[in-house]
């Protein structure tokens, strides 16, 4: 079906806010690809400046979410699209353009470091950022458990069809426990939520802006570092990842912070974080597929089951229930994953 057009009154109201007569002849708008929500971004020009309005409708969309942490944000140092103009009734946003320059298309090799770095940067002022005093949730229990349940639900029934037993629900439970509890145990920052190259883009001079930040919560100070290193959409070797999360780890203790926390601990928080996050991913990315009928999201499990392997492999030998869920995930679900279309793309 082609895409449905833009409200009617979305870009008379965008030129309103500009001062521009209602006389004026009306721009041309543009769609511009989104995200995974319901959001919709469209573009225009006048006199010779670019803009971008959304049309995120209020039901559905976090609107005074994503005011309340854009200004955290542009408080702390962070370049975020500058707000125009808003109107929380109907769901209109008023934005800079930042442009079309995602950082995914601009790593390779060669580049990588650098842009990482740049990244470690506004990281490190995320995790001195006041996000106390903006009303942002918690990323508690509940939260970490609620995400985690969306494995069992959409990936494993859902995509996979299988049902775990009672016995083999409390093996995962007991497993879950694990990576909560060490989630729970870190320092707690302003968390993104989804730090990752398609949610941060290039502009001027090489600085990175962060967009799509409205789900920031107070939570665990390992979960944005590895959405960034361990990233759904692009993989690099485990060593670089390794010391990318070491160097940053040494960056924080220069800005005062986890300065009595070793790198071993660090590793580990990075790592049962990292885990607990792609565990979850898999049961979003196959909810995507089925609720919303995103099947290019499918695309993208053979990575993240890939690092679920990686670091269940790493700790099995040390943590009985990392033990337990590794033999359960081969002999119950990796024949499944193997039948389907998705996993032999890679």
């Amino acid at each position: 079906m082609p895409p449905r057009p833009a409200p009617e009154a979305l870009l008379p109201w965008a030129l309103s806010v500009l001062g521009v007569s209602a006389s004026d002849p009306l721009p041309l708008l543009s769609a511009v690809a989104g995200d995974a929500s319901h959001r919709r971004y469209f573009r225009f020009t006048h006199a010779a400046q670019s803009y971008v309005v959304v049309e995120a409708p209020p039901a559905t969309e976090k609107n005074e979410e994503f005011l309340r942490v854009g200004a955290l944000l542009a408080d702390a140092g962070v370049k975020v699209p500058a707000l125009l103009g808003v109107d929380l009734a109907r769901g209109f946003l008023l934005l800079e353009d930042l442009g079309d320059l995602l950082l995914l298309p601009a790593l390779n090799s060669a580049s990588v470091d650098g842009h990482y770095r740049h990244a470690f940067d506004v990281l490190a002022k995320m995790a001195v950022a006041e996000s106390g005093r903006t009303g942002l949730g918690e990323y508690d229990e509940a939260l970490l458990s609620e995400e985690l349940g969306r494995f069992q639900e959409w990936f494993v029934q859902g995509l996979l069809g299988y049902m775990p037993t009672a016995a083999e629900q409390a093996q995962l439970r007991k497993f879950f426990v694990q990576l909560i509890d060490s989630a729970l145990e870190q320092p707690r920052v302003l968390v993104h939520r989804d730090f990752h190259s398609r949610n941060l883009m290039l502009v001027s001079h090489g600085e990175l802006a962060v967009i799509d930040f409205q789900d920031a919560v107070v939570g665990p100070v390992t979960y944005d570092l590895v959405s960034l290193l361990r990233d759904c959409y692009i993989h690099w070797p485990v060593a670089q990842v390794q010391e990318w999360a070491q160097s940053y780890h040494r960056l924080l203790r220069t800005r005062g912070l986890l300065v009595d926390t070793d790198d071993a601990l660090f590793l580990r928080w990075f790592d049962w974080m990292g885990l607990q996050r792609h565990i979850k991913v898999l049961g979003t990315f196959a909810r995507l597929y089925l609720r919303d009928g995103k099947s290019a999201y499918l695309d993208d499990l053979p990575l993240v089951l890939h690092y679920v392997r990686e670091i269940v492999d790493k700790y099995a030998a040390e943590a009985p229930a990392f033990a337990d869920f590794k033999a359960w995930f081969s002999l119950r679900l990796t024949p499944l994953i193997a039948q389907q279309d998705w996993s032999k793309k890679r």
